[in-house]
């Protein structure tokens, strides 16, 4: 199976946000190219919130091009299988961390949000994994920093996509 069969089947599996999974699907029927970076439409692209249910934080960078701090996440590649295993290779590669494991249940939540020109909209498709009891984590190529943020911290850094996305999983745990 292809990334673009898997990203089809995950999205018409994933039973929230029905008219925004209908963009996603539509976006893929209307452009097979819809998950590489090239597509000038907008692309789907796959990120992971990073948790520590034990102690009731995640871990989430901050981004070197947006000066946000974000879940860890980005383009889908060519070696990558499915969805979840970009998301997961993108949350170690930027976090440092390893070990993570994937939730069970498949995507969180999506997200859409515009981007700068060319590319114009990432088509999120967002999971959550779980950090090791002992995770030691490091800052990529991509970060300017990455920090662990207490839940209840998370509104105070993060915009309204992250905190959504911090709600849907916490509510998976």
């Amino acid at each position: 199976m292809s990334l673009y069969d898997d990203a089809v089947l995950v999205l018409k599996g994933y039973e929230d946000q029905s008219e925004l999974r209908q963009v996603y699907l539509d976006h893929l029927a209307a452009h097979p190219d819809g998950l590489w970076k090239a597509c000038s439409d907008g692309h789907i692209t796959a990120s992971a919130l990073v948790v520590d249910p034990d102690r009731g934080r995640v871990l989430l960078t901050l981004h070197r091009k947006l000066r946000m701090w974000l879940q860890m996440g980005g383009h889908c590649e060519p070696g990558d299988a499915t969805l979840a295993a970009a998301a997961l290779r993108e949350a170690t590669e930027e976090s440092g961390v390893t070990g993570l494991t994937l939730l069970p249940g498949g995507p969180v939540r999506l997200d859409r949000h515009p981007i700068p020109a060319p590319c114009n909209w990432h088509l999120d498709v967002q999971y959550a994994v779980l950090a090791p009891s002992d995770a030691e984590h490091a800052i990529s190529d991509e970060s300017l920093d990455v920090r662990w943020f207490a839940y209840d911290e998370v509104p105070d850094v993060a915009d309204e996509s992250v905190v959504r996305l911090l709600e849907a999983t916490r509510a998976r745990l």
